[in-house]
């Protein structure tokens, strides 16, 4: 029957839970540990391209058992994401950002294994200081000054002119401001961020231009695989082999599933 005028069939904005089933595969949650999952909150990177807070604390790092735990140690400002406090459980930390815990003397970069899995990469503080952005956009604003967007949501004002999208600049954390650039070239070294190929590490080798359509990139890793992916897939993290941020184990490179069972059983897992 049609509906009468005044009832509305619409959702009312954005939805604020997520049902654990439908959480990215990638969290690895287990499919019977309850019904809902972390909603991760809007903020600097996609919903299903982001690890929450909660979720670095109660799964992969086991400092809290349930979410009111979680949300104890984040309102007690113990994490630090970037450099900043996050009092937000469900805050969406993602690729190449920082997370500190002082009171534990932790800090990890959030990178990918090659199984495209965020992996919590244990760093020095030296290395905390900084991290790797890459460039989405290059315009001018409407009071003629040049910016550059970044994946992770920043907006750098008056970038090095020699700036690329594609490109990756080297941000300092405390003040925000980009030092090196890592373009985007043949030879680079680089990191796949999604697909199928996600957390592979190689070199940048063959580039075929699709205008109108996706700029597919060709990629050989220290071992001599050669895969391909998109170009918006890839991440610049160094020239030639010398990445800027330190890589978690395996280096980035995929193994097959035989020299996987292969090294299971020289390990005597199987």
């Amino acid at each position: 029957p049609p509906l009468p005028n005044n009832y509305s069939t619409m959702a009312r904005g954005p939805k604020k839970h997520l049902k654990r089933l439908n959480a990215p595969r990638h969290w690895n949650l287990g499919k019977m540990g309850g019904v809902w999952a972390p909603k991760p909150s809007a903020g600097p990177h996609k919903q299903r391209e982001c690890l929450p807070v909660a979720i670095i604390l109660r799964e992969r790092l086991k400092y809290a058992l349930t979410g009111k735990e979680c949300q104890q140690i984040c309102m007690e400002r113990c994490v630090k994401i970037d450099g900043k406090v996050r009092t937000d459980m469900n805050y969406p930390a993602g690729f190449m950002d920082t997370v500190e815990l002082e009171k534990s003397g932790d800090r990890f970069r959030l990178l990918y294994d090659t199984k495209g899995r965020f992996v919590l990469h244990r760093i020095q503080k030296e290395e905390a200081e900084y991290k790797l952005c890459r460039i989405q956009k290059v315009y001018v604003t409407a009071k003629k000054v040049p910016v550059a967007v970044t994946h992770d949501g920043r907006t750098l004002r008056y970038p090095d002119p020699d700036v690329k999208v594609n490109d990756t600049v080297k941000v300092s954390i405390a003040t925000g401001k980009m030092s090196d650039i890592f373009s985007f070239e043949m030879g680079a070294m680089v990191m796949v961020t999604k697909g199928h190929n996600a957390g592979r590490v190689g070199q940048l080798v063959h580039l075929e231009k699709h205008d109108g359509s996706f700029s597919i990139v060709t990629v050989k890793d220290k071992k001599g695989n050669s895969f391909a992916t998109r170009q918006s897939n890839v991440f610049v993290i160094g020239k030639g082999d010398h990445p800027q941020v330190t890589l978690p184990k395996g280096r980035g490179i995929k193994k097959t599933i035989l020299q996987e069972r292969a090294e299971a059983e020289a390990r005597g897992d199987l």
